[in-house]
């Protein structure tokens, strides 16, 4: 047998690539979309975004009771610089992949920016729900500069605008601790 010369796709040459359309849509790689969906959390309905927040608060508060409370602030900021920097490759694959500048079941943004609101925050319910609350509120609203943040191109646009938005949360939540608004 004779065999076959290729390109460096794996195509006889003159072959075009595989035109995807609307009949047959891509799919991101697995890895991306689980962490996209962020283990599926961005499926849930109605507002995955919220869904995608609360999972944080929950696994967050499961981590914390494997922490000592002086370490907690250094291991959220450790995790949300991860969550960010693995996020944004994951939210590129499956925005590129669905034909979306911003799928809604993408929400790995929303864990980044949760946990930043998190950093040394006392562990109690109300500030968990306090948190929960500020994150998803500016969130929503997105103040200057976060909606201009969303112009970023593909997964930096996805993922920074929350990052922003849990630098917001963060300082209202350290500021109602301070002042004591929030018990520590």
């Amino acid at each position: 047998m004779i065999p076959m010369k290729t390109d460096d796709h794996g195509r006889s040459p003159g072959v075009p690539l595989a035109v995807v359309g609307p009949s047959r849509p891509r799919s991101a790689a697995p890895w991306a979309t689980l962490v996209a969906t962020f283990f599926g959390a961005g499926r849930m309905r109605p507002g995955p975004g919220s869904w995608g927040s609360a999972a944080t608060v929950l696994l967050w508060w499961l981590l914390s009771h494997w922490l000592i409370p002086s370490s907690q602030p250094y291991a959220a900021i450790l995790l949300a610089i991860l969550v960010t920097a693995i996020g944004i490759p994951a939210a590129t694959r499956v925005a590129r992949a669905s034909g979306l500048k911003d799928p809604q079941f993408v929400v790995i943004d929303e864990v980044a920016g949760q946990l930043i609101t998190l950093i040394a925050v006392p562990i109690s319910w109300k500030t968990l729900l306090a948190g929960f609350i500020l994150f998803r509120g500016f969130d929503i609203v997105k103040p200057p500069p976060v909606r201009q943040l969303e112009h970023l191109p593909e997964g930096f646009g996805i993922v920074l605008d929350d990052v922003a938005a849990g630098l917001y949360a963060l300082i209202v939540m350290q500021a109602l601790l301070h002042f004591g608004v929030l018990s520590r």
